[in-house]
Order: C-alpha cells, then sequence, then structure tokens
C-alpha cells in the first residue's frame, strides 16, 4: 500500500484516540489529535469507528470536534450508509487504527512516522527506538 495515496482510515476512540476510561471520556493520548488533524489535511478520510453508541457516541464525536477532527463517517463507511440486517457491520477502510492491534498501539508518534514523515515529528520522536514496522522497511 502506498501511503501517499489518500486512504480511507478507521479509528477507534477509547484506548487509541483517548486513554479509555469508558463510558466516560478520557484524556488524550499525546499527537492523537495533531496526527489526525494533519492526516485530513493531506486529504485523508477518517471513519470514527467504535463500540459507543448513543449519547456516549455524540460525547465523543463533540469532542473529536471540538479538538478539529471532523470525521466523514461514524460507525459507517460513507456519511449516507444505513445499516440493517442485509449488510455487513464490517467497514470499508484502507487502515484501522485500533488499540487492540496484535502486538497492542504502537502510538501515535510511530502512526505519524509511517503515514506522514518524520519531518514533522518533535526531536523527542525521532530520537525514538525502532518500531516493530522499522523491520519492514
Amino acid at each position: 500500500m502506498n501511503f501517499n495515496d489518500k486512504l480511507i482510515i478507521a479509528v477507534d476512540f477509547d484506548g487509541t484516540i483517548v486513554e479509555d476510561d469508558y463510558p466516560n471520556i478520557g484524556k488524550p493520548i499525546i499527537f492523537a489529535f495533531e496526527t489526525l488533524k494533519k492526516l485530513q489535511e493531506e486529504g485523508h478520510r477518517l471513519i470514527l469507528w467504535t463500540y459507543r453508541t448513543g449519547d456516549k457516541l455524540e460525547d465523543a464525536v463533540n469532542f473529536c470536534e471540538n479538538n478539529g477532527v471532523f470525521f466523514y463517517a461514524v460507525n459507517k463507511s460513507f456519511p449516507e450508509e444505513q445499516y440493517d440486517d442485509s449488510i455487513s457491520r464490517k467497514i470499508h477502510a484502507d487502515l484501522f487504527i485500533d488499540d487492540r492491534n496484535i502486538g497492542g498501539f504502537i502510538g501515535w508518534g510511530e502512526i505519524y512516522q509511517m503515514l506522514i514523515g518524520p519531518e514533522d515529528i518533535p526531536n523527542q520522536q525521532q530520537n525514538k527506538k525502532k518500531g516493530f514496522f522499522d523491520f519492514f522497511k
């Protein structure tokens, strides 16, 4: 996959964008909103893909919007999608960012570097030890 192409990226909320404090909203995870905003600026489509529903989902969406991140869709592949039992709950995305990944959550500094590049990463992130995906470069 070429990360220079415009991607559809599904992002979990609890434990990924914010610290897991469900049903409350945890503190933002370092570099989460900066990375998500940069991805949006570069034309990638972000989908919020979360277990939350109803008022708790609305709280998460509002929290993200108040921090400058606006999602292309929420818990669906595209804004107009209507869920019923005739379609799969699996959404279409090129990448999924989630704290439940094999090996755990790699952190927003690593994600930023993989998807955007090292140019804009603060110095302390550039000096970070190599991560799992560095072995594939």
